[in-house]
């Protein structure tokens, strides 16, 4: 994008240390560059009150690293963050003048309300009109925020972090489990999650649902908003809690520093969901840095809809006209209201940007477009959208390249969509071939393509005269096709 400029971002934790280099400061962020290293710097705290020494001398010297790599990619500014351990240690003040030195910025170190802001702000970051429970798992603490959208309540601290909970508890589950129990009841307002959401940040708890994944053969690895009922977590959760963690499926697959947390994260997890009732466990990809990140847009981006920007951004990369990419979402709107199919508020939003993502892989052969723009749809780095919305977006540019046949599903995708939303592709996609075919994927035509009602109950399509010349056997066939669709009787018209 010619209007970005890099921003990295540090994030030291308790367990963790992660440099992330943006393309720039947007709505909807995309990272450049991303690396991260298990420091452990709160391993022992508990005993000893200090950052664990050798973490610190790794940390310092993958410091030296983490400045180079953000001045090699250009980045304008370099923003560092310091959480639980870094806040708390004794010779924490000493290891963060040392980090300043070799990094030549100041760090922020957060305070726990800070912290629990940023992951709060993170969700809103990626997630649209997030409303409910939001708990941030680190190394070294728990943040829990109450969201309502952008507004906050109840934000709390509580010393849960995994290396913690393994210092306190000895490595003793059981009485890690007694800990976690007293801790969480001082959260007493959990309560008011009864039926929202819980969503959950930090490494460990996107590594127990990444086990879950691998064990349940789930047809797409993206973290980002994969959600579970309780049914599923809780007894998934147990046997997380009840197995040694060489023992579990798909472990290979988590890093080994950070296997021996796993059952801590699923006791958290777990006395979370019987104190909040939530409707849904959702997994966020998103989270402090993000949450940053966003804090410093300017207020009137605040609203703007995340997977709309990113989808516009790629139309915009990628497409061969952005401004047909947003014709095709107007007209594509009125067309479903002229015909009589109502959407609700997130399938308009998905229709509008499956539009705007349509021709992303026009530079594609033509027999692999359908194929290549799913699996850049169905993997890319979307916020704002849920799995089977991300299917439905799919499935509807498949659609558009491969036809409106059973054939064309993709089987995967077909199993994350709902029924609903497959035949909504289909009808998508099934407009959006006709729409091409006038318009030559360019602007300025399909504003002029207007559905009007007939007294017989059939629909017309009708062309300006202006434009009659674009009428022929493939537009007339196209049409057909839409109509088996759709069970309606369409008919194609110059118009007088």
């Amino acid at each position: 994008m010619q209007d970005r400029r890099p921003v990295s971002v540090i994030d030291i934790g308790s367990n963790s240390i992660r440099l992330v280099i943006y393309e720039g400061i947007a709505r909807s962020p995309t990272i450049l560059f991303n690396e991260k290293m298990l420091a452990g710097l709160g391993r022992g705290m508990v005993l000893t009150g200090e950052l664990d020494p050798h973490g610190v001398s790794r940390a310092v010297e993958e410091f030296r690293r983490f400045r180079a790599l953000s001045e090699q990619a250009g980045a304008q500014s370099l923003h560092v963050l310091a959480t639980a351990a870094a806040r708390e240690a004794t010779n924490g003040p000493d290891f963060i003048r040392r980090a300043e030195d070799i990094l030549g910025t100041e760090i922020q170190v957060l305070s726990g309300r800070q912290e629990a802001y940023y992951a709060a702000l993170g969700i809103v970051s990626g997630f649209y009109k997030a409303d409910g429970l939001v708990g941030d798992f680190g190394g070294g603490s728990l943040e829990l925020v109450d969201l309502h959208g952008e507004a906050m309540e109840h934000g709390i601290t509580l010393p849960l972090g995994g290396l913690r909970l393994q210092d306190i508890a000895k490595n003793s589950l059981d009485v890690a489990e007694e800990v976690i129990r007293d801790e969480i009841a001082r959260a007493d307002w959990l309560k008011l999650g009864e039926g929202r959401p819980f969503y959950c940040v930090g490494g460990t708890w996107r590594n127990l649902a990444r086990l879950y994944m691998i064990q349940t053969g789930y047809p797409l690895e993206v973290m980002h908003h994969y959600a579970l009922g309780q049914e599923e977590a809780l007894p998934f959760l147990e046997q997380v809690m009840g197995s040694a963690p060489a023992d579990i499926r798909g472990i290979k697959r988590v890093s080994k520093n950070r296997r021996a947390l796993l059952p801590y994260g699923a006791a958290v997890l777990r006395e979370i969901i019987h104190a909040a009732n939530p409707s849904q466990i959702i997994f966020s990809a998103t989270g402090v840095r993000e949450g940053f990140l966003y804090s410093l847009l300017p207020e009137q981006a605040w609203d703007a809809d995340p997977l709309i920007s990113a989808a516009e951004e790629l139309a915009l990369l990628r497409s061969r006209s952005v401004t047909h990419a947003r014709e095709l979402a107007e007209w594509t709107g009125k067309a479903l209201e002229a015909l009589g199919f109502e959407e609700t508020e997130d399938e308009a939003r998905y229709r509008y940007a499956a539009c705007l993502l349509a021709d992303i892989g026009w530079r594609a052969h033509p027999d692999y477009r359908g194929t290549q723009s799913l699996n850049i749809i169905a993997h890319g780095s979307f916020s704002g959208i849920d799995h089977p919305g991300r299917a439905f977006i799919a499935l509807s540019i498949l659609f558009r390249h491969e036809g409106l046949y059973e054939e064309a599903l993709s089987p995967k995708m077909r199993d994350l969509a709902t029924p609903r939303y497959v035949e909504r592709a289909r009808l998508l996609g099934g407009l959006m071939r006709v729409a091409y075919l006038f318009s030559a994927s360019m602007p300025g035509v399909i504003p002029l393509l207007k559905w009007e009602k007939r007294p017989d109950g059939s629909f017309a399509l009708v062309i300006p005269p202006s434009h009659a010349s674009l009428m022929g056997e493939r537009p007339q066939g196209r049409l057909a096709q839409l109509a088996k669709v759709t069970g309606m009787n369409l008919a194609l018209e110059v118009g007088k």
